[in-house]
């Protein structure tokens, strides 16, 4: 009876190891595949190191990171850019790889550097998710089409130019053109502007706020076809001929939705981070830097003393009326969306939602 007991303890150790065995590889191959499940939806296995996969996103987000590509801008499998920035994700696998090997991470400094990097990605998630979640294409829509009809539109006006350097000359040049001159014959000829002079004088189109107070005054009432002039500027005296006036078209949705995104996402995050400092304690425990007179002055490569914008500051809502570019032709917008987590210090941007195409 001893011994068959025994053995049916055996048999019973052995069934229990059995089924704790097949149990961790169970769990084993359970963890492995919800290791391999893609991250993202529609997301593709590009390499594996040392058995680790890394995935489309992995290098979509390491593009990101170094400025390579713009938050949501694809990023093509089979481009140039997408090899070197896998390579680039494949030795920061081995190298991290290695120095938990060498149990660096045990270090108290690599400690407090990984706990900060922690910081900052998860700062960077919740900033991701606010702006998500506020900025939307309605609430775009609602502040563009809440711009365009504050905006206070004018005319456009499209006209060319002969500056000569006295009054006497300009006089010359407006009883040539009553006589039948040709106005782009005699700018090529006679005006003294390096920037018009070679294509017949011609400005463009553009609105009068832009231009010099003389010419301002000068065009605000001109019509089309008028001569103008001469009236004096600071590098000689002008004619102008009027050849169009059109009313001004505001700016167009696509033109300035990247401005207005920016100004979203940066009054979003200020709010964000306004609410976070009212409800916590943070203590400041040095001083601002007092100017001393002869005092040596920081290296202009030195840290400066704070990131953040100052509590309380804050931007006034999008003006139409901000001040445009001093050529008649309007630089677009560049359509990069900022980087979440990082445009708390950014200027604000006021959408500009004035100016004509040229």
């Amino acid at each position: 009876m001893a011994g068959l007991h025994g053995g049916t303890n055996a048999a019973g150790r052995g069934l229990w190891a059995g089924l704790a065995l097949a149990a961790a590889l169970l769990c084993a191959c359970s963890q492995k595949q919800v290791f391999e499940k893609p991250p993202e939806a529609g997301d593709r296995a590009v390499a594996t190191v040392n058995g680790q996969t890394v995935w489309t996103s992995d290098v979509k987000r390491e593009a990101v990171a170094q400025g390579m590509i713009s938050e949501g801008e694809p990023l093509d499998v089979s481009s140039d850019l997408f090899r070197q920035v896998l390579d680039e994700v494949v030795d920061q696998k081995l190298l991290a790889a290695e120095a938990l090997k060498r149990k660096l991470d045990k270090d108290p400094l690599a400690q407090r550097r990984l706990a900060a990097a922690r910081e900052r990605i998860l700062g960077d998630m919740l900033v991701e998710g606010v702006v998500d979640r506020a900025v939307t294409d309605q609430a775009v829509q609602t502040l563009y089409d809440e711009q365009v009809k504050r905006s206070k539109l004018t005319d456009e006006i499209h006209a060319r130019q002969i500056v000569v350097p006295t009054q006497a000359d300009a006089e010359t040049i407006k009883k040539q053109l009553a006589a039948g001159a040709a106005f782009e014959g005699l700018a090529l000829e006679r005006s003294t502007d390096p920037a018009t002079r070679f294509n017949g004088g011609d400005l463009g189109y553009f609105t009068t706020d832009v231009m010099p107070d003389a010419y301002e005054a000068a065009l605000k009432d001109a019509p089309k076809g008028a001569i103008v002039g001469p009236f004096k500027l600071e590098t000689g005296w002008a004619v102008v001929r009027v050849d169009d006036r059109r009313p001004e078209q505001p700016v167009s949705y696509e033109q300035a939705r990247p401005q207005i995104v920016r100004f979203l996402t940066y009054d979003e995050v200020r709010d964000l981070l306004k609410r976070l400092r009212d409800q916590a304690r943070v203590k400041v425990l040095v001083r601002a830097p007092t100017d001393v007179p002869g005092a040596p002055t920081e290296p202009a490569s030195a840290p400066p003393a704070s990131n953040l914008p100052a509590e309380g500051s804050g931007d006034a809502p999008p003006d139409t009326q901000a001040v445009p570019p001093a050529a008649p032709a309007a630089s677009k917008p560049a359509p990069a969306k900022p980087t979440a987590g990082r445009t708390a210090s950014s200027s604000t941007v006021t959408p500009a939602l004035r100016g004509g195409k040229p």
